[in-house]
């Protein structure tokens, strides 16, 4: 021991060095120097939490991915269970819903996705950060649908983008504690804040891409000037590049039809299919006709019209009944609106038909429209060229081969009256009766040759008609015509003709068994006749006679006649004539 009483090597016992009480003060303080830095390490932690989830975000510039991350990340950090992220649409309802902690057959069995009502409004009708301990029990809480998870705590948190509001966060269910703490709410709103930038980078980053997609379209439109280019290749090139670039369903371009005053679908690529080209509508009763008379592009969801107005006009029949949003476009050109370009998607496309693929879908229109014109252009060119050509054969036919066989037919004549042999007689009368024929032929195929192909003319539609027989028969029928068809036939009377050819060419078809048949068409002072004549097995005593009727009674109506009988060679001869005054 030493002087001092103490034994050399040991510290002195606690309980001599310290009074009892400082003991005790010294163990609570330790205890909560531990809780601090047990505190602050798991602050660290969800600082590191925050800060990879920033990157991760940060770095996927695709925004439906994003999102999903951004609810994830979110309930990752307050220890969620369940999570959403509710995307604001124009009129401040809930556009989209992105779910995190319920499956796909959760949310299938829950139903349509809420619309923002209810305590998810409380966001949206004030922007500010919200806990509740108990969901049910705030006043603006209606409840929970069918199969939806049982949920208690609650914190929101809205998203901005600048100075709007982008959406809102909602969490629910704090997992280890009874509600949402402070330091939860102050993690996921610096998380919201990071979030609307990469989501304001994403959506700019798709504006730029979407800009690209679409001036790329453009050039390759504007690509078709520089070449050979036909108008129904490029309508099917601009409608298929359109849907292509603006992530669509369907894309057809309509056409106006002055005469009849309907739009025509001139092209389509999509889901409507090639049977939807040709359909009309009458331009009155549709969207796509004020457009065109107004130039000016709508967008509009095409099965009901926003809240409190009635549903939005037609836009076409053939649609799909699952379309969701639709784009119209007029094809501008100097003298006005060529005809439309009309966008639609199903309402899943949530990436389809946003607000800059107006403005973007408007100049890849004003590119197509050039396009069209110059295609016009070069078919009146190719045009001018056939007419030009077939003037020049209707006048080589009038003024040489008809006035050669003319004259061949005068010098018969003359060579009759020289021969007194009956036969030979008889055999040049025939001859000239022959030419006589062969001149009338001539002058109706130089009136032919004077109309523009395809135009539609009277003479072309009975040639249309005859030649969807062809496919029936076996052959095709002989065609005869007299007369000026389009200067002596009333516009009234036309349809009629076509229907009469059309019924007895198939009968013609149905029963005779025949192997010719014959259609003459004669157009006189005194009216239009029809003659149509084959040489099958006649019309016999059990043939349905209700065609027949038909004919008689449309003859009897417009003051005419009609009658069938036996040709005397084999066969039925059917006339049928009607004034045309």
């Amino acid at each position: 021991m030493t002087a001092g009483g103490t034994v050399p090597g040991r510290w002195p016992e606690p309980s001599r060095a310290l009074p009892e009480l400082s003991a005790v003060r010294l163990e609570e303080l330790l205890h909560e120097l531990l809780e601090r830095v047990g505190a602050v390490t798991a602050m660290q932690e969800r600082l590191r939490a925050l800060l990879d989830a920033v990157v991760g975000i940060a770095s996927d510039l695709e925004l439906p991915r994003m999102l999903e991350r951004i609810v994830a990340a979110a309930c990752h950090l307050a220890g969620a269970r369940y999570g959403a992220l509710g995307v604001l649409g124009p009129n401040r309802m809930l556009a989209q819903f992105i779910t995190y902690g319920i499956s796909a057959e959760q949310r299938e069995r829950i139903g349509p996705l809420p619309q923002g009502h209810g305590v998810l409004g409380l966001l949206i009708d004030s922007p500010e950060a919200v806990r509740m301990l108990e969901i049910g029990a705030h006043p603006q809480s209606h409840g929970f649908p069918a199969h939806h998870p049982v949920m208690s705590s609650f914190l929101g948190v809205p998203i901005r983008i600048r100075d709007r509001v982008y959406g809102n966060l909602y969490l629910a269910e704090k997992e280890g504690a009874r509600e949402f703490s402070q330091e939860d709410e102050d993690v996921v709103s610096a998380l919201a804040a990071a979030a609307g930038v990469a989501i304001d980078n994403a959506a700019l980053y798709e504006v730029s891409e979407r800009r690209l997609r679409w001036l790329e379209a453009g050039t390759e439109i504007s690509n078709l000037l520089l070449g050979e280019v036909q108008r129904d290749e490029a309508l099917l090139r601009v409608a298929a590049r359109a849907r292509e670039v603006s992530d669509s369903d369907v894309a057809f371009i309509v056409l106006p039809d002055e005469k009849a005053g309907d739009l025509v679908i001139a092209a389509v690529d999509g889901r409507m299919g090639d049977h939807a080209l040709q359909q009309r509508m009458p331009a009155a009763e549709s969207l796509i006709g004020t457009v065109l008379r107004t130039g000016e592009p709508v967008v509009i969801p095409t099965d009901v019209g926003p809240t409190g107005s009635p549903p939005a006009p037609q836009l076409w029949p053939g649609l799909p009944r699952d379309v969701g949003r639709a784009l119209v476009v007029p094809l501008r050109s100097a003298t006005g609106a060529l005809g439309a370009l009309v966008l639609v998607a199903q309402r899943e496309r949530r990436a389809a038909l946003l607000p800059p693929d107006v403005q973007l879908a408007e100049s890849f229109a004003a590119q197509a429209a050039l396009a069209l014109a110059r295609a016009a252009a070069q078919a009146d060119r190719e045009l001018l060229a056939v007419l030009g050509d077939r003037d020049r054969i209707a006048r080589d036919l009038h003024d040489v081969v008809i006035q050669r066989l003319f004259a061949t037919g005068l010098g018969l004549q003359t060579a009759v009256r020289l021969t007194s042999h009956p036969q030979v007689r008889s055999r040049v009368e025939s001859a000239v009766d022959d030419l006589d024929e062969v001149i009338r032929d001539i002058r109706g195929a130089i009136f032919e040759l004077h109309h523009r192909p395809g135009e539609g003319d009277l003479h072309t539609s009975i040639r249309s008609v005859l030649d969807e027989a062809q496919h029936v028969l076996g052959f095709a029928p002989q065609l005869r015509v007299r007369g000026r068809l389009e200067t002596d036939v009333p516009a009234g009377l036309q349809p009629h003709l076509l229907a009469v050819v059309r019924e007895a060419v198939s009968n013609a078809a149905r029963h005779a068994k025949a192997s010719a048949v014959l259609v003459a068409v004669l157009v006189d002072g005194d009216g239009v006749s029809i003659t149509v004549s084959d040489d099958g097995i006649g019309i016999g005593t059990a043939t349905r006679r209700s065609g027949l009727e038909n004919l008689r009674r449309r003859a009897e109506e417009m003051g005419g006649s009609f009658a069938v009988s036996p040709r005397e060679s084999g066969g039925t001869v059917l006339e049928w004539h009607v004034p045309t005054a």
